[in-house]
């Protein structure tokens, strides 16, 4: 059955930009000036003074709507369900800091307290993240080194040194953060785009499960930082291959296929599950109570979690010293952070329909990082697999961030000593299977290729600049390309020529259609990007190959064509035939000729009663470019801005086209905003609407 296709016809008068600036009248707006813009911001009444408030503590905005009937049974149980989660998570991930395992549930519960607060999502989860846990730890490793008494701190217990490095390193990215928030640069995270962000997390799921191969295989590798570092890891491990700890390696293996397979369940019947199945903390709880009763320990040397701190330790001050260290690295830790942070949090806002801001998030996270590290936490963000069970078991504000916390707490409190008998290697085994979502991301590739090449090329540069620089300078390399690209694709934009769809009125790039109609002697060119500095001169190369000759090269060439033509005319028509050079010309007394513009006659034949047909045949002795092309029109309608050097450009390109006239060629500029046609086109040969 045919489908019926709507027609529309518009009828209305050809506007060049002067006729139509005399029929309508523009509104002349006063743009505020700066002093006005500081003088507006200084000015505080009430009104302003509560949106501030209500902007510094989004808590009291949800918290008003807050419908306790409808949602505190369903936060309770996301938070039991999320503190579980979190309870796990913060253990595993601990490791990856190289911190021992009771300071990640630390991370588990004070960032959280201030988020609750200061946050302005309802659904993340604060806690710990692989990807900042292992930069966190890449810092711990190189300031103080496995077997080792101080290298640059003067405490002498191993563990309080690398504990104090780890939470200096947080409290220096959380000064970070909160200074973003208050400058209101959280636009910077538009800078990390999602294909950078992938290829980054890509590279660092690699490098945590190098990270956890020594803890899964039972083996004693000490941490390496640096470029190439995932390498000589590598090498140290299969040096050690034959010591591999089989208790540990079966252990590992059997908890990642199980864990592996619940978690592709949950997946797929998470719409007829009212809560998610915790296997984690099931697989957890079976392995504590197996190494506890076969004295894993002592019968199979396995590396277990040993002593774990009984409640909270008092507050510490930071480093000065390590901040001077470390201030390289906190700053990426930070970026990174907040930047997976909000890409989370965005996909929930939009899903449930409420706002976040970013600078907002920025002072929350900061202030978090802050506050936790006073207590000896480490990086603080969010997990996208702990949000998303306390999104989907019921979650609707950070009630249910507030419950996983108190979770936590009672563990740390109370029930700690319960996993001091947990293997190492079945944290290891739960961090590796939790990175299925991350290594995943290697199928972007193919469809990045099929559809944005220079995307797939900072996805490739990115991951593979982690991989082997390490995470900081990989972060570095991948943001160097990601610019590189928008450079290539405004200097290098891709230009057309536009063409007619038969039986529309519609204008389409003539490469991408095999039916297309071109009105003879008519071109169409269209730049889709800004002109600036950077690309005029590509604008004007495909321009001239646009038109398909240089109107310079030809109007030189036509001059000396006619000198050619004038000599031959004076040698009292020797050489001249009525086959030879007299059909080239065409009497001035003809009508066709009566219209020719003095300027179409050039000084050397001035003063003889006829024009050249450059479109006839000419003698083989005289070369000239044919031109078939009447008029060119530029459609300037993509073209966001113009700078001086692009105006200045345009008007050599304009100089240069002005011998067009000579050639029969004429130039009309379309589309174009008043702005930029008052700045840089108003001497243009013609502008039409």
């Amino acid at each position: 059955m045919a489908t019926l296709r709507k027609h529309y016809v518009v009828r209305r008068e050809v506007y060049s930009e002067d006729s139509f600036e005399e029929d309508h009248n523009r509104i002349h707006r006063v743009h505020k000036t700066i002093l006005d813009h500081v003088k507006e911001y200084l000015t505080w009444d009430s009104k302003r003074a509560k949106n501030a408030v209500l902007s510094l503590l989004p808590i009291i905005g949800w918290m008003r709507v807050y419908r306790f009937r409808e949602w505190l049974l369903g936060d309770v149980v996301s938070g039991i369900s999320t503190g579980l989660v979190a309870i796990m998570q913060g253990l595993a991930f601990s490791l990856l800091a190289s911190l021992p395992a009771s300071y990640g549930l630390y991370t588990a519960f004070f960032p959280v307290l201030t988020y609750f607060f200061l946050g302005t999502s309802r659904h993340i989860s604060i806690g710990s993240f692989p990807v900042l846990s292992l930069m966190v730890g890449t810092v711990v490793d190189r300031l103080v080194p496995e077997n080792s008494t101080s290298v640059n701190i003067t405490d002498s217990d191993l563990d309080s040194q690398r504990v104090l490095v780890a939470s200096s390193v947080t409290f220096l990215m959380g000064v970070f953060q909160l200074a973003m928030g208050v400058l209101q640069v959280g636009f910077i995270v538009v800078y990390l785009s999602d294909t950078l962000v992938s290829g980054f997390t890509t590279a660092a799921a690699v490098h945590i499960v190098v990270s956890q191969l020594k803890f899964v295989l039972g083996l004693v590798v000490p941490g390496i930082s640096g470029p190439l570092s995932i390498i000589y890891t590598l090498e140290k491990i299969f040096v050690q291959i034959t010591s591999v700890n089989i208790c540990d390696l079966v252990m590992s293996i059997v908890i990642m296929v199980i864990v592996f397979i619940v978690k592709e369940l949950n997946d797929r019947y998470k719409a007829k599950l009212p809560v998610p199945v915790p296997i984690e903390v099931i697989m957890t709880v079976i392995a504590c109570g197996m190494s506890y009763g076969l004295n894993f320990k002592d019968t199979y040397d396995v590396d277990v979690v040993g002593t774990m701190v009984r409640g909270y330790e008092s507050p510490i001050a930071p480093s000065m010293k390590i901040f001077q260290e470390s201030a390289v690295e906190a700053f990426p830790i930070a970026i990174v952070g907040f930047a997976v942070a909000f890409s989370v949090a965005k996909v929930y806002s939009v899903k449930h329909d409420y706002s976040i801001d970013a600078n907002q998030e920025l002072i929350a996270f900061g202030v978090s990082n802050i506050f936790g590290a006073s207590f000896r936490s480490f990086a603080a963000s969010t997990a996208l697999s702990r949000t998303a069970v306390q999104e989907s078991s019921g979650g609707k504000t950070q009630v249910a961030g507030l419950i996983s916390a108190l979770i936590v707490m009672i563990v740390t409190l109370a029930l700690g000593f319960l996993l001091e008998p947990l293997p190492k290697s079945v944290l290891g085994a739960l961090v590796i299977v939790n990175l299925k979502g991350m290594l995943m991301q290697f199928r972007e590739i193919p469809y990045l290729w099929r559809r944005d090449k220079p995307e797939c090329v900072v996805w490739i540069a990115t991951c593979l600049a982690a991989i082997l620089l390490g995470l900081d300078l990989g972060l570095a390399v991948g943001l160097g390309v990601e610019l590189l690209t928008v450079v290539f694709r405004t200097q290098f934009p891709r230009c057309c020529v536009l063409a007619n769809i038969p039986g529309t009125d519609l204008y389409r790039d003539r490469k991408d259609y095999l039916n297309i109609f071109e009105p003879n002697g008519v071109k169409i060119f269209r730049i889709p990007s800004p002109i600036f500095f950077a690309n005029i001169e590509f604008f004007r190369e495909k321009l001239v190959e646009a038109v398909g000759f240089n109107p310079l090269r030809v109007l030189r060439k036509r001059n000396k064509a006619e000198k050619k033509i004038k000599k031959l005319l004076l040698e009292e028509g020797e050489h001249v035939t009525e086959g030879g050079v007299r059909h080239l010309f065409c009497q001035t007394s003809d009508e066709s000729c009566m219209n020719m513009e003095k300027s179409e006659k050039s000084d050397v034949l001035n003063g003889l009663p006829f024009r050249i047909d450059w479109n006839a045949e000419l003698p083989d002795n005289i070369s000239v470019p044919r031109v078939d092309l009447h008029s060119l029109i530029l459609d300037f309608s993509a073209v966001s801005f113009l700078d001086i050097s692009a105006m200045k450009g345009l008007k050599m390109v304009k100089k240069n086209l002005s011998v067009a006239s000579r050639v029969n060629l004429y130039v009309h500029i379309v589309c174009m905003r008043p702005a930029k046609m008052s700045l840089s086109c108003s001497d243009s040969h013609h502008s039409d609407e």
